[in-house]
This record gives C-alpha cells, sequence and structure tokens, in this order.
C-alpha cells in the first residue's frame, strides 16, 4: 500500500472543512507528512515501518513533543485512510508515544492582567479596539480564533452572553461580565464607527481598512500591548485564556463549569489547570502560616 499528494490534500481538506483545525495546525500537518512521505518511499507500509519511523526520530534527536506530533499526524492521517476505505489497517494505531512532561500553562497575576489592560490608548478608535479584545477575552476565555470569527449579532449584551462557534464547528454560549460589556459598548459606538469609515462589515472586530482582523494582528496587538505595560513575559491571547480558566478556579468555581465555558470536551484537558491553582495555594500557604516555612 502506498499514498501519494493527492490523499495528503484530501486529508488536510478534511481537518479543515470537518474539524476546523487552525491554519497553523494545518500547516504542521502537512509538513509532518511530507517528512513521513520521504521516509515511507518505497518501503512496505506496515507495522514495522512505522515502528522504524519512530526510531528514526529519536535517531535525529527531535524533542518529545516534537516526536509525539509527528507520530500523531501520521496516526490521524492513517486513520482517516482507513475510514475511507483505502486502508485495511492502521501500522500506527497502537505505536507507543513518548511520554511528554507536563508543562503547566501561562498565566498571569491579577496586577499584571490590570496593567496589560490598561495599556491601550482609550482616545483613539484602535486603542477602543484592543481594550474590547483584551477585556473579552479575558472575560471569557475565548481562543483567538473564536475571536476574529465574531459577528455583530453574536453578543447578547441583555443576558450577558455570547454565541461561539469553536473546535469543531460546535457552538456554546460563553458568559462575558460588565467589563468585558462596558469595553465592548464603548468600542461598538466610538471606535468601530471610525475604523469602518462608512462600510460595512459583519466582523466584530475589525482593522483599519474596515476588514476582518487575523489571529496573527490579534496575536501582535498583545505582544506590543504587553511590552508597552512593563511586562518581560511571554504574552499571548492563550495566556488570557489560561488566566482566565486559572482565576475562575482559584475563586473556588467548579471544574465542569470552566470546562463547559472553555469548550473542551474531556475534563482532564481542563484539570491542568488545577496543578497551577494547587501551585498558587502552597505560594500564599508558604509565605504566611508561621510553621510552613520548610
Amino acid at each position: 500500500m502506498a499514498f501519494d499528494n493527492e490523499q495528503i490534500l484530501e486529508f488536510i481538506k478534511h481537518l479543515k472543512t470537518e474539524r476546523n483545525y487552525s491554519p497553523h495546525t494545518l500547516s504542521n500537518y502537512q509538513r509532518d507528512l511530507r517528512y513521513l512521505t520521504t521516509f515511507l518511499k518505497d518501503r512496505k507500509i506496515d507495522r514495522t515501518a512505522a515502528r522504524d519511523y519512530l526510531l528514526s526520530l529519536e535517531k535525529k534527536r527531535y524533542s518529545r513533543r516534537s516526536i509525539a506530533r509527528k507520530l500523531s499526524s501520521a496516526r490521524s492521517f492513517f486513520r482517516f485512510l482507513a475510514r475511507e476505505k483505502l486502508i485495511e489497517k492502521n501500522p500506527f494505531a497502537n505505536l507507543l508515544t513518548p511520554k511528554l512532561p507536563k508543562k503547566l500553562p501561562n498565566f498571569l497575576y491579577p496586577e499584571e492582567l490590570t496593567a496589560l489592560l490598561n495599556s491601550p490608548k482609550l482616545n483613539e478608535p484602535a486603542g477602543l479596539r484592543d481594550r474590547a479584545i483584551l477585556e473579552v477575552l479575558y472575560g471569557t476565555g475565548l481562543r483567538v480564533t473564536e475571536i476574529v470569527r465574531m459577528n455583530l449579532n453574536d453578543a447578547d449584551f441583555d443576558e450577558g452572553e455570547i454565541k461561539v462557534l469553536g473546535k469543531g464547528s460546535k457552538e456554546r454560549i460563553v458568559l462575558f461580565g460588565s467589563h468585558a460589556k462596558n469595553a465592548l459598548l464603548n468600542y461598538m459606538k466610538n471606535g468601530r464607527p471610525k475604523l469602518l469609515s462608512g462600510k460595512k462589515a459583519p466582523a466584530l472586530f475589525i482593522n483599519r481598512r474596515g476588514g476582518r482582523l487575523t489571529t496573527r494582528s490579534v496575536e501582535r496587538m498583545i505582544v506590543q500591548h504587553a511590552k508597552n505595560a512593563g511586562s518581560n513575559k511571554k504574552i499571548t491571547p492563550h495566556t488570557l485564556r489560561h488566566s482566565f480558566a486559572t482565576h475562575l478556579l482559584a475563586g473556588g468555581a467548579d471544574l465542569r463549569m470552566v470546562q463547559e465555558l472553555l469548550g473542551h470536551v474531556s475534563l482532564s484537558t481542563t484539570q491542568v489547570y488545577t496543578h497551577i491553582t494547587k501551585e498558587r495555594l502552597k505560594e500564599v500557604y508558604d509565605a504566611a502560616h508561621p510553621r510552613a516555612s520548610r
């Protein structure tokens, strides 16, 4: 059995249309599968070839995380071929993936968030937009892709809810509070009309030409405001999502409620944030309790 570039393109199309994967993830998959194609050229594609592929990655000294991703790409691709009846078995199905060290998500403390949120200049249309984006990211825990897809009619200001199209085209409702509401209303009244300059657009967040913002432009905007706020941390849109979840759990929120708000399919994905809150509790305990010094 062999596969060709056409099948890879069909697989990528499947990930884009049916799984709603981001352009960055799709690019990684394509790169991984091109490497896999080169390795498997003129070879019988079976369990032995799959194990040899794993060994080749280890010999090239790829990191455990890179190896895990490349194996995941291969496993998903051959699962797709099996689903399409192009192969009988997935040779990568039960191949053990290297165990990855737990990486705790990066988050911001309240004082760091305050400095970041106060960075945009509210006397400028773009500043009003940036403040609204930052407040919504932190106030809802949305992914950056979900933010840039938002349209004007997705926010219900009376109920404090936003309708979101998340991963896998799954729709959910997220909540937002008074700070995000006020920032959004200020942007929509005093910022967005000036950015539009008489044009019409369905997108909620727009650029200086009236077009929909991209994920990359939001990422650049956050990096700039983090710099302006004097932060030396690497801050991304996901940092605000991590902060949202961390602060909810630290404040006593139920884990399953946070899972629902984040749009996680599995509770185990949300549980990583409990490690962060435990670390924070230890810090507070060690600093405050007279018998805590170790």
